[in-house]
């Protein structure tokens, strides 16, 4: 009897060792700098309001090479990107979505017939893959520096109209990107996240 109620005791112990200790890295790490990568999902936000500057072509086309990188299914890669820089282009684009007033925008599309299948219940994986793959470009303005949001509210007719050159791709998503306005912020929902106890499970 003894036995069972020191074990259980012992279990609450490390439990609750865990529990204090589990973050002390974390926090060591953040404080001096060397969690990048969670400073950078911590700051990133959907940016609604840009200065009108141009974003550099060195910014540009390292997001566009951190979307490349960007893991696909199978490696199958069935996606297209579009940087939209020039005024025509922005002009047509902003006819479908205003962009929140952004200097400039990606469109990102995929090719379902080209993408993986999951053999078991034939599950298509070309959303996922432009999900990814926009993510990737989120991430990177962030660390550029650069507003970004990631746009799904538009009309795929319409822009399917606008956009003749991306004929035979879905447009999933729209990205305007910028130098945030000095007076951007995140909106109220922003910082609303579920608890861990209810976002994540251990197993």
């Amino acid at each position: 009897m003894k036995k069972g109620f020191f074990s259980r005791l012992g279990d609450v112990s490390r439990i609750h060792h865990r529990a204090a200790f589990a973050d002390v890295e974390y926090r060591i790490n953040r404080f001096f700098g060397s969690y990048g990568f969670l400073s950078l999902v911590e700051k990133r936000y959907s940016c609604r309001k840009f200065k009108s500057q141009p974003v550099s072509d060195v910014k540009i086309n390292r997001m566009l090479e951190a979307a490349r990188l960007a893991p696909t299914a199978s490696n199958k890669q069935p996606v297209h990107v579009w940087a939209v820089t020039s005024e025509t282009a922005l002009e047509r684009l902003r006819a479908v979505h205003p962009l929140f007033g952004a200097p400039m925008a990606f469109m990102v599309g995929c090719k379902p017939d080209e993408a993986w299948v999951r053999s078991f219940d034939g599950k298509n994986g070309a959303e996922t893959d432009a999900a990814i793959i926009g993510t990737h470009l989120m991430l990177c303005a962030a660390d550029l520096d650069l507003g970004c949001t990631w746009i799904g509210a538009f009309d795929p007719v319409k822009l399917a109209e606008a956009f003749p050159e991306a004929a035979g791709y879905q447009i999933t998503a729209l990205f305007a990107v910028g130098v945030p306005a000095s007076d951007a912020t995140p909106s109220e929902r922003h910082s609303q996240r579920k608890s861990m106890e209810d976002f994540a499970t251990e197993l």
